[in-house]
């Protein structure tokens, strides 16, 4: 039998290039003011859905409200990330270099992310935690391109506007 190169390359040995832990999502202790300000909110979009006769989008609103107060009470937990020579894993998902278009990091509520873009599917997140983000950007722009600035989307755009227009609670 004679040996095919593609089943060579699939014998590659993966090769841990950098390991760490971090929260498995963003988390932010939320105050009362937050909660009351997401209750009066929904309180009066409740009353509106009545007045429509929309009991299946009350349901709706309900249930994303009572999602949002999960995810501010309830802290994340820890998960493990390695970069490889084959791929990013995180948090038992494993993503090879070949499906990710390119990278970027950003910053919000004083931690850093890695932000990867997948050819098809949605943005991969991953929390740096205490890892350093210079040791990061070395090893993963040997695999992918990186992106200074990411382009914004209609969604992006749209969050930023709400929730400069709409706090839900003073600025820290």
């Amino acid at each position: 039998m004679d040996n095919n190169p593609a089943e060579e390359q699939k014998q590659v040995q993966q090769e841990v290039l950098l390991a760490w832990s971090s929260p498995s999502r963003l988390f932010k202790r939320r105050d009362k003011e937050y909660f009351t300000n997401i209750g009066a909110i929904v309180f009066l979009l409740i009353v509106i859905l009545v007045f429509a006769r929309e009991f299946l989008l009350i349901a709706a609103v309900v249930s994303i409200v009572f999602l949002v107060y999960v995810l501010s009470t309830v802290p994340p937990e820890e998960v493990s990330h390695r970069i490889t020579n084959l791929g990013l894993e995180s948090a038992g998902h494993f993503y090879r270099w070949e499906e990710l278009v390119d990278f970027w990091f950003e910053e919000q509520w004083g931690s850093t992310m890695l932000v990867l873009r997948p050819i098809i599917g949605t943005r991969i997140i991953v929390l740096l935690g205490s890892v350093d983000k210079e040791q990061v950007h070395k090893l993963v722009a040997q695999y992918i391109p990186f992106r200074e600035q990411p382009e914004k989307t209609w969604v992006d755009n749209a969050a930023r506007w709400i929730t400069e227009k709409i706090p839900l609670e003073k600025p820290s």
